[in-house]
């Protein structure tokens, strides 16, 4: 492999967090007797961030205010619950483990709020990240490039040395705004024509085909 840092997206990327997503999700919405979303549903709603999530989980036409209220009532539900069905995808450990032996940088950026990704992040792959940003003040979300820069800060690493890997249209965009090439993984959340639609200049349908990617 030619790079020397490679970034990851979490959610759909490195772990299945779609199930406590979608409990947390419901939660809100009964608290405020709005109708409970799908699995399906939101899976395409993921991506763009918890508000994001939110705006489009509640009925059309709720007022800014209830779906402010409901998004707090979100986040404290998901706060306590991020890890009760999240999993690793299978094989995610093995190639984090073997890029660890290698010597290769690893970091997460990813539009999830901070704390709740630093928890999955420390809970299931301690030691094996070098650096996580989440959604934090001061870092515009992705698909600016924001996060991207300011790992390949952390890590000491020049974006001609990195990749970005993401399940999603937003990863894609991301790593063509940071000027970075984007490897689309087609286990995650969005399909792999969406994927070279917007741009995924590598497709992978397991994570140990990272390492032929030249």
């Amino acid at each position: 492999m030619k790079h020397d840092a490679i970034i990851f997206d979490l959610d759909g990327t490195l772990t299945d967090t779609l199930a406590d997503l979608k409990n947390s999700v419901n939660f809100a919405m009964r608290k405020f007797g709005f109708p409970e979303r799908t699995i399906d549903e939101v899976r395409a709603f993921v991506g763009n961030g918890v508000k994001r999530l939110i705006d489009l989980s509640v009925p059309e036409n709720t007022d800014p205010e209830t779906a402010a209220e409901c998004l707090a009532v979100f986040k404290e539900h998901y706060k306590e619950n991020s890890l009760v069905l999240t999993k690793p995808y299978d094989g995610i450990i093995p190639m984090l483990q073997r890029l660890k032996k290698e010597g290769i940088k690893t970091a997460v950026v990813t539009n999830k709020m901070h704390e709740a990704a630093a928890d999955i992040v420390n809970f299931f792959f301690g030691g094996l990240i070098d650096v996580t940003i989440g959604q934090i003040d001061g870092v515009a979300q992705k698909p600016q490039p924001d996060g991207i820069y300011k790992v390949l800060e952390k890590l000491g690493v020049s974006k001609e040395k990195a990749v970005y890997v993401g399940d999603s249209e937003v990863d894609c965009i991301t790593a063509k705004n940071a000027g970075v090439p984007c490897i689309g993984v087609t286990w995650g959340f969005r399909s792999k024509e969406i994927l070279l639609e917007n741009g995924a200049d590598y497709i992978i349908n397991s994570p140990e085909e990272i390492f032929i990617v030249e």
